[in-house]
């Protein structure tokens, strides 16, 4: 294997990733950032490792790799990494149908996963509302990480386990082959270095470097809104990850289900304002005692910067009818935008010989990106 000088631009959690791979490969690695750490859509989203939620199969399978990637990350690297699995609870009965449909199948697509009833259901966890409880469905694949933390943690790891070089506060403004096969990579001061392989991981903002690219693709743009209450008191904590049956119309792996069309059909006639601002609820909690509330989904004209407390207020509205918590007094507020594929689940491409993009991982990027990032080097020439 050749010895490469590789260039990360993003220090997203795609972005890291890459530089991960890259670096455990040998590579001499450098990672662009424009501000003084990532602050996208990687820090702004629940911190859930969700294996369950992609489609079986390619993806699946993906998702688990990148599982396992954080696990060993958080014994390298001391990352809080807790295994707390999922819990998708049913409240009403067309949500249990379409988990037992799911479980039925789960074992021969690669899922682990079992069906609870009411009070098992309760036994794991104490957030669970039990008023209409009818059961629900334990993934133990689940993880959750602080996004905030991680972020920031995992590049001052990377620095220190393979002298990755941190170019922060560096706002790259072109890319280009050079005469001599080399990519160069313009900094905004004018400056330009070259690299043998460059990986552009700029999230929503590939446009930039690539606009006959980025108008090509047609990425749509999803804004979420999310909430976060204080620490719990007296050391709660809310075990596994959990979401309502709103979600089960959210996250591809349901599509197998027969019932899923008329939960769908129940939904849209019940609370039509639910689909509007695409709410399905779900929650975790960081170290800290924190829990993390959410969300909804407004793509491209309906990604404006301002907030809608509507938005907030029904997201506390259904996560009342499922979930109770000790406290629910909100602390933090915020909103996140990241990019989504028509079509796939990811968006890589080649505009330039070895100039890679991956953007658009669609909201999974904590998910998918370590497993992703080790198919691309994989493929990669070395």
């Amino acid at each position: 294997m050749t010895v490469q000088r590789v260039a990360i631009v993003g220090a997203g959690i795609v972005g890291l990733a890459h530089a991960w791979s890259a670096a455990q490969r040998g590579h001499r690695v450098t990672i662009f950032e424009r501000d003084a750490s990532a602050c996208g859509a990687s820090i702004r989203n629940f911190g859930m490792i969700w294996p369950i939620g992609q489609p079986a199969g390619e993806w699946h399978q993906v998702a688990l790799e990148s599982r396992q990637r954080w696990i060993a990350l958080g014994d390298a690297a001391g990352i809080w990494v807790n295994p707390c699995g999922s819990i998708h609870l049913a409240h009403r009965t067309d949500e249990l149908a379409v988990l037992q449909e799911f479980a039925a199948q789960a074992a021969g697509l690669g899922y682990e996963c079992q069906l609870l009833s009411a009070a098992e259901v309760m036994a794991k966890t104490p957030a669970a509302n039990p008023s209409g409880l009818l059961g629900g469905i334990f993934s133990p694949t689940e993880l959750c990480i602080d996004p905030r933390l991680a972020v920031r943690q995992i590049p001052v790891w990377l620095a220190q386990r393979f002298g990755v070089q941190l170019a922060f506060q560096t706002c790259i403004n072109a890319v280009r082959v050079e005469s001599n096969g080399k990519v160069g990579v313009q900094t905004a001061a004018g400056t330009t270095q070259l690299f043998d392989r460059v990986v552009i991981c700029s999230g929503t903002d590939f446009q930039t470097l690539f606009p006959d690219l980025s108008a090509r693709c047609k990425l749509k743009l999803c804004k979420l809104q999310m909430l976060k209450t204080g620490p719990q008191a007296a050391r709660w904590r809310l075990g596994p990850h959990l979401a309502s049956g709103l979600t089960l119309r959210h996250y591809r792996n349901f599509e197998i289900c027969p019932g899923l069309p008329s939960l769908r059909q129940r939904i849209a006639t019940e609370t039509p304002e639910l689909d509007l601002y695409g709410i399905h609820v779900m929650t975790s909690q960081n170290a800290a005692g924190e829990v993390i509330l959410g969300d909804s989904h407004e793509y491209n004209r309906d990604s404006v910067p301002f907030d809608k407390p509507l938005i907030d207020d029904l997201i506390l509205r259904e996560l009342h009818k499922v979930v109770q918590l000790p406290d629910w007094a909100i602390a933090e507020q915020w909103h996140g935008l990241y990019a989504k594929h028509p079509q796939a689940p990811v968006f890589e491409a080649e505009p330039l010989p070895n100039v890679h993009i991956c953007t658009a991982t669609g909201g999974a990027g904590m998910t998918m990106s370590f497993g992703l990032a080790e198919r691309a080097w994989r493929r990669w020439p070395q």
